[in-house]
Order: C-alpha cells, then structure tokens, then sequence
C-alpha cells in the first residue's frame, strides 16, 4: 500500500500584505526603472507570465518569488515589501534634521527627509560660499556615488552654480532643476562671488534603461 509523502508548503508573505498591492508596487518600480516583463524575468529568474500574475494581483508570491523580484529591481526584499517603513506617514521636525558639510570647501547642508530604512528618496538643501564646492576638483574625492540606478534632481534655490557629472561641467542659474544619474562621479560648485542653495532629491532604482 503506498503512503502519502509529506509536502511542505511554500512560504507565503505574511496575511497583511494584500496581493493587489504588492502587485501594483511591483509593477510601478519596474515601469519607473524602464524594464519590460521580459526584462524583468531575465533580471529575476521569475517567469512572464507567475510576474504578469503578481503585477494584477492574482497571486502571493512566496518570499523566496518576492526576493528574487527585489533582486531583479536592484532592491533588498524589506524594501520591496516597505517592511522596513514605520507608517504611512514620517515627519522630520526641523530641529531633528541631519546636518553636515565641510567649512574648508564652503559647504554646507541639512537633510530635509528622514534617515531611517526603507526610504526610497531623500531632500537635502546644501549652501555653497562663494567658489564653494561639495566635492574635490576634477571629481577627486568628490561626492559619494549613490547606489546604482539612483537619479538625483537639483534645483537651484538662489544664485549660481556648476554641476561636474561625468567630467562635463553645466551652469545652472536661480530657478534652474536638473536631473542625471546619480550613481556617475559628480559634485557642485559655486564659481561666484555670492552664496549659492539648492534642493537636491536622490532616488533610488530609477536610472533610465
């Protein structure tokens, strides 16, 4: 007579992660990141059509599905999953903002955003003295490079300034934004004789295909 072999189940997410909402997360980083399903698969190892299904909601992925499509997208599982995210809701209070700088290079800056896990962006306001810069000439022991496929934004709150990214030098005046891959060498700098401010907003897993 044969018996029944025992089977263990996959691990499922836990029950509070609604599938549809996994799904739609899913789907939005990997159209944000510019990748198809196709992809997505060759990055992952998950198949077309079990990640069509998780992007509509039609199934759980198991941990170890859901970890292999946070790999695919260049994130950790707990960032995927937002496991790492107290609430809906963080608030910084501007007496609890991080700040930092180097006086010897004329900077200065305060990170606007909060610093714990789970982040996918960050607000910072830097000031420049006048010839100030954030990082070393010719982009030695300049700015830290951002994890890869970062973007970073900029916009110039008042005055002038330089953005060296990849060696090519832009001038940017007071009302000026712009965008570029973060994860390439760059820095600023204020080649005028006035203070200079802008906003800067780093996010993660972004960078154009």
């Amino acid at each position: 007579m044969a018996t029944a072999s025992a089977t263990i189940p996959a691990r499922s997410l836990p029950d509070q992660l609604d599938p549809a909402v996994i799904g739609a997360r899913v789907k939005a980083l990997r159209e944000s990141s510019g990748l198809s399903l196709r992809d997505l698969t060759e990055r992952s190892g998950v198949s077309a059509p079990m990640l069509s299904q998780v992007e509509r909601g039609e199934t759980s992925p198991t941990l170890t599905v859901a970890a292999r499509i946070a790999s695919g997208l260049d994130l950790r599982l707990s960032q995927l999953l937002r496991l790492d995210e107290s609430g809906a809701v963080t608030i910084v209070r501007a007496s609890g903002r991080r700040r930092g700088g180097n006086k010897r290079r004329g900077h200065s800056f305060e990170v606007l955003t909060s610093g714990q896990p789970g982040q996918r962006a960050e607000l910072s306001r830097h000031t420049l003295a006048p010839a100030g810069t954030t990082g070393a000439v010719d982009g030695v022991g300049g700015d830290p490079l951002h994890e890869p496929g970062s973007r970073e934004t900029a916009f110039v709150e008042h005055g002038a300034i330089l953005l060296i990214c990849d060696g090519i030098s832009h001038e940017l005046n007071e009302g000026d934004c712009v965008t570029f891959d973060a994860d390439l060498p760059h820095h600023f700098e204020n080649p005028t004789t006035a203070e200079a401010s802008f906003l800067a907003v780093v996010s993660a897993g972004l960078r154009r295909s």
